[in-house]
This record gives structure tokens, C-alpha cells and sequence, in this order.
């Protein structure tokens, strides 16, 4: 039996993804929302620890999350999900490659 994912921590808000990440994950063979998906649900990809619990406080004070990951092929990605605003909800998340940032 397959265990179910965990739910979503946070709000993604609006979606962003640059072509050229897009194109990166297509070529790995992957899902945008593969990646996505262990955001939303608190897998920082590889973080160091001190960003990890960085990411864990921001889930509840409302400040930026973000993660890195490595598509199967090795490039890596950067997830960011924007600060919340003043009505307390996060408006977007961006796919991008670290060179893009």
C-alpha cells in the first residue's frame, strides 16, 4: 500500500517557471509538480540544516520559503515562494535556475 503525501503546509499562490527551468526538468524527464509538490509539503531538497529550520519557522510567520533540488539528469532548481502580504497570503511561487535568480 502506498502511504499518502503529507498535506500542503502553505498556500503556493500565483505559479511562475522560467522556460529554460522548464526545459531542464523536461529533459530529466520529470514533472514541475514533482518538484512542487515536495515543496508545498516541507521537503527542502538540499538545504543546509540552519535553512531547513529557517524554511520550518517561515511556514508560520508568513516569510519567504524557498528550496533546491536536482532534476534525475543533475541541474539544479530553486523554488521560491514569496513572503505573504498584508491580507496573510502568500501571491506566488517561482521555479527558476540558480543563473536566473
Amino acid at each position: 500500500m502506498i502511504a499518502p503525501l503529507p498535506e500542503p503546509l502553505f498556500e503556493l499562490g500565483k505559479l511562475m517557471a522560467t522556460p529554460a527551468v522548464l526545459q531542464a526538468i523536461q529533459d530529466s524527464g520529470q514533472e514541475v509538480s514533482d518538484f512542487l509538490n515536495r515543496h508545498v509539503r516541507g521537503d527542502w531538497g538540499t538545504l543546509s540544516e540552519v535553512d531547513r529550520l529557517n524554511n520550518d519557522e517561515a511556514v508560520e510567520t508568513g516569510d519567504r520559503i524557498y528550496s533546491v533540488y536536482r532534476t534525475d539528469n543533475g541541474t539544479k532548481i530553486w523554488i521560491i515562494t514569496e513572503p505573504e502580504n498584508e491580507s496573510g497570503l502568500r501571491f506566488l511561487t517561482t521555479v527558476v535556475l540558480p543563473s536566473e535568480h
